[in-house]
């Protein structure tokens, strides 16, 4: 989703504001704020793989949603797909099997251009509980980064609370022009708790939970964890309520959405207990 780019956005001016505090009055306190260029850097890159997670999502399961509307008579709902992907699919029995081609020249989708394949497939069967979409990446490429992935998204028609669910794995690596690399492994769930049969885009909420690890080239790791579910109401530009656990190299704490409010601000309380105001942009 693009609210985890924005709250990425928001946990990296954090660490800037850490550099513009730290004093470099001595060789430890110079090395110190090294490290924390470093972590920086780490943070932006880590945003980019949650760009490349949310909108992969969203193109599978779109498409997965609009050929089953398709299939049953009714209008297809592809909002998220532009008319630059090309879809073909296959066809047999249960079986189907769905190519999302965006050329070698590439189609710009939300704001990012990305150039390969997107192939899924899976058994189709109205009366199962659960479906198992499995995804392939073809030279794949997310603003020049090329993506390397063999995932897959289980949605559940009804979880126990009785509401449509889509867990994905997150495994996943990312290899920037530079060189540089990181891989990351985990899983997020995406429960949709309102609006669901309604047919009106507007009402839909859903709330997303999950942990991932971020691992880089050089070793380093970073850690995230719902601790409390992240709200997305489909109207407001931002998540309204949640927190999620952040633990990296030299840095660590809350991140927290507030209480309902559509609106850009939270907070982040540091592992020591220091609480700073975050606006998001």
């Amino acid at each position: 989703m693009k609210n985890l780019k924005i709250l990425k956005r928001g946990v990296l001016s954090l660490v800037v504001l850490g550099l513009v505090f730290t004093s470099c009055s001595d060789n430890n306190e110079v090395a110190e704020t090294g490290d924390l260029v470093q972590d920086t850097d780490e943070v932006q890159k880590s945003a980019e793989i949650d760009q490349v997670d949310t909108i992969l999502a969203d193109l599978v399961v779109d498409a997965y949603e609009g050929q089953e509307q398709s299939e049953l008579g009714r209008t297809s709902y592809t909002d998220g797909i532009p008319e630059c992907v090309t879809i073909t699919v296959v066809a047999e029995q249960g079986y189907r099997e769905v190519t999302l081609d965006f050329g070698t020249e590439g189609c710009i989708i939300h704001g990012h251009l990305i150039q390969g394949q997107i192939v899924f497939d899976y058994i189709r069967d109205t009366e199962a509980q659960q479906i198992m979409i499995n995804y392939n990446l073809v030279d794949f490429y997310f603003d020049a980064k090329n993506i390397i992935a063999s995932r897959s998204i289980l949605k559940e028609l009804s979880n126990e609370n009785g509401n449509p669910q889509f867990t994905h794995d997150l495994s996943i690596t990312v290899i920037w022009p530079n060189g540089v690399q990181a891989s990351r492994e985990g899983t997020r769930i995406r429960e949709w708790v309102e609006g669901f049969g309604s047919s009106i885009f507007s009402d839909n909420v859903f709330e997303v939970t999950g942990n991932w690890t971020a691992t880089f080239i050089n070793g380093n790791t970073h850690t995230y964890e719902v601790i409390e579910p992240l709200r997305r109401e489909v109207i407001c530009a931002f998540f309204v309520s949640g927190s999620f656990d952040v633990q990296r190299t030299n840095f660590g704490g809350l991140f927290d959405y507030g209480i309902g409010d559509c609106d850009n601000q939270a907070t982040f309380t540091f592992n020591n207990g220091t609480e700073i105001p975050i606006t998001l942009n």
